[in-house]
């Protein structure tokens, strides 16, 4: 696991729908620790850290109520509730002991992964290096004068490669999803294809690989988006 995949506590009872939101969640590349009942989520949750938590609220051995409470009395993780109450009194409860969002069953995957997202987003903003200049090598990024250049050359790059590059290049190794791509370089409410990000990377790596099938910059990981890895110098070995 990266250094910095999010990584999220999910608590489900259910084993098909513990399933089916961990394949949902993985593919966009966080790193899910599933619980299936109160008293693991508290021991899983005391062990390791979590940058989000998942859980629902009708679970055997310790109710998911107690388990909020547990978890917001010890950090300030946000938290999103599912459960298959769908009254407003109930909800209004989830919320009073601490949740930041609320899920009611049957609910679409994909719309838990979106708010999952939104969580992250407002619960690390400020977190990325707002640096100046950034430096790998023979590649030198002015993010402040919105200028890229190769072996001195400045690169001739769109303001969405330019956006991609600087994203991708603030953590390298860091691995993004496709839709996180989408999300940071064309915007949160851009309602396009998410795959619409390949043709901005083929575009970039154009400009910046001798060889695209052979990157020395950006990455392809199969099955999930994009990571930026720059070239080891004699230094690095």
């Amino acid at each position: 696991m990266a250094a910095d995949t999010r990584r999220i506590l999910l608590v489900e009872d259910e084993k098909s729908i513990r399933e089916a939101v961990s394949a949902y969640l993985e593919r966009e590349g966080y790193w899910v620790t599933p619980a299936e009942d109160g008293q693991v989520a508290i021991e899983e949750f005391s062990a390791h850290r979590f940058d989000l938590v998942v859980l629902d609220l009708m679970l055997p051995k310790i109710s998911g109520e107690q388990v909020c409470k547990v978890i917001r009395d010890a950090s300030d993780v946000p938290i999103i509730m599912l459960t298959a109450k769908g009254e407003t009194e109930d909800r209004v409860v989830g919320l009073e002991l601490g949740a930041d969002d609320y899920l009611v069953k049957p609910f679409s995957p994909r719309e838990l992964v979106a708010r999952v997202r939104a969580l992250l987003r407002r619960a690390h903003v400020g977190v990325e290096p707002q640096r100046d200049r950034l430096v790998f090598g023979s590649l030198e990024i002015d993010v402040a004068g919105h200028k890229a250049f190769l072996d001195g050359n400045e690169l001739d790059l769109t303001a969405s490669e330019f956006k991609l590059l600087t994203t991708l290049s603030r953590y390298p190794g860091r691995v993004y999803s496709r839709m996180e791509l989408v999300e940071k370089v064309l915007g949160y409410d851009y309602e396009g294809y998410e795959r619409t990000i390949d043709s901005h990377v083929k575009n970039l790596r154009a400009k910046l690989e001798d060889d695209p099938r052979e990157p020395t910059f950006i990455y392809t990981v199969h099955g999930v988006g994009y990571r930026f890895e720059p070239p080891k110098t004699e230094a690095d070995a």
